[in-house]
């Protein structure tokens, strides 16, 4: 199959998120193009997207939750997670409410957390980045707080998680990685460049992609070879190859073998 058929492929799914992004990412098209523009509308009217805002409330959190970060993968982070992945575009009315509420409510953590140099959070801190699209923020600067703390896990704790048996978790950098590729010039400071090198080098240059050897006191979790759309707090090969097409790193020698894997698994 050449790149053309599977593309034409994608473009005939019955979901319109899925040609939306296929439009986005590999055509290349405007947003303001006909075909986009319609996809956006269906995207917003029916499938997966509006029975998710369905659940969502008035303040801007989903209903029936224990806490924004509970029950999983229903709650008020994982819809806003999911939401995104599926292509809504940031600055839609309840998407935006949904980012408010999210830094609201997180705010006081997050503080308490730079205060004590806590750390261990960067997946989740690095998804609330990402979705909270400081381009479509009133005051980006909200964002500062999640930024300093993804930094300093890049650039002083090494991602070194409790859930990881306290050793530098290769999830966290993919999240962080992926969470400070998306901020625009504005935001992107000497020292998030610093904390970017530093992911691709843990990622790339200091283990394996293919071979995901990354530091864990067990097996490697089988999770990095299933190739999984979307992914929520977890990673696999196929995400940091994502986050590596967003950075223009897919030429770095260290994701070399994980092209030539992720290339042998296209079938028919």
């Amino acid at each position: 199959m050449t790149d053309e058929q599977f593309t034409q492929w994608l473009l005939e799914s019955e979901i319109p998120s899925l040609r939306y992004l296929t439009r986005k990412n590999l055509q290349k098209l405007d947003q303001n193009d006909p075909l986009v523009i319609e996809d956006l509308r269906l995207m917003e009217s029916s499938g997966p997207i509006p029975a998710i805002l369905a659940g969502q409330a008035s303040e801007g959190n989903w209903e029936g939750e224990r806490t924004y970060y509970s029950p999983k993968y229903t709650s008020t982070h994982w819809s806003m997670l999911l939401l995104h992945e599926l292509g809504l575009d940031s600055g839609h009315g309840d998407f935006r409410n949904g980012i408010d509420h999210m830094l609201a409510v997180t705010r006081n953590k997050l503080l308490e957390e730079l205060d004590s140099k806590g750390h261990g959070w960067s997946c989740f801190w690095g998804n609330l980045l990402r979705y909270a699209n400081p381009k479509t923020l009133d005051n980006p600067d909200r964002l500062l707080p999640i930024i300093e703390y993804l930094s300093d896990e890049a650039l002083t704790t090494e991602w070194k998680c409790a859930w990881n048996d306290g050793l530098p978790c290769a999830w966290g950098a993919a999240r962080t990685l992926w969470a400070l590729a998306a901020l625009p010039p504005k935001l992107h400071t000497e020292r998030v460049d610093s904390g970017i090198r530093a992911g691709i080098g843990f990622l790339l240059e200091d283990y394996e992609l293919h071979n995901a050897n990354y530091p864990t006191s067990g097996r490697t979790h089988s999770i990095w070879s299933r190739i999984n759309f979307p992914l929520f707090y977890q990673t696999d090969t196929l995400f940091v190859l994502r986050i590596l097409a967003e950075l223009k790193q897919l030429s770095h020698p260290g994701a070399e073998s994980a092209l030539a894997w992720l290339i042998g698994k296209r079938n028919k």
